[in-house]
């Protein structure tokens, strides 16, 4: 059994670095953006919800961009169906990642799920696929924000986020929820 990590704001988060649709790499390690790195973990081509939650993603790219963000998302889909799936969903702008691995799942906290045969969409799930998160990573690889999803619905809206990255931005805010120990930092 794969153990499921758990991701701490102010903490390193894993290496993150996968092909893109289109040619060229994402890694992580290697993003510059002025204040986060936006990385949108998604189901894949069979999930109807991650169509319309990354159409609106991508229609709020410019103002991320303003608000020095930069945004990947990515599924453990193959090249063939992430190419569909930005293609299909009408993307050109978003950096879609595909092809990691359960394993990367894992690391970075992601629950696991089996297919259910054809979905809503007409689209076959794989046999394992990881389920939805969202984190921002600040520049120097710590975490900053994490939500981690166990199902396709439910999931934090992109104009609240935005509008709370003019707060976090303007004030410095820091990231929360960073006690590893509890009864320690009670002492």
């Amino acid at each position: 059994m794969s153990q499921q990590a758990i991701l701490y704001p102010r903490q390193q988060v894993p290496d993150l670095s996968v092909p893109l649709v289109g040619g060229g790499q994402f890694n992580l390690a290697e993003e510059t953006p002025e204040n986060f790195t936006m990385v949108v973990f998604y189901r894949g081509l069979h999930c109807p919800i991650c169509a319309n939650y990354l159409g609106d993603l991508h229609n709020r790219l410019d103002a991320l961009t303003e608000k020095g963000v930069s945004v990947i998302a990515l599924s453990s889909d193959t090249e063939e169906r992430a190419t569909e799936a930005k293609e299909k969903w009408n993307l050109p702008n978003l950096r879609i990642g595909y092809g990691f691995s359960l394993d990367t799942a894992r690391e970075w906290g992601l629950f696991i799920s089996t297919s259910r045969g054809k979905t809503s969409a007409g689209v076959v799930e794989p046999d394992l696929f990881a389920e939805p998160a969202l984190y921002l990573v600040r520049p120097n690889g710590e975490l900053y924000f994490g939500t981690v999803q166990t199902m396709p619905f439910a999931r934090p809206s992109f104009a609240d986020i935005s509008k709370a990255l003019d707060f976090v931005i303007a004030n410095d805010y820091p990231g929360r929820g960073e006690v590893i120990d509890h009864a320690a930092a009670a002492e």
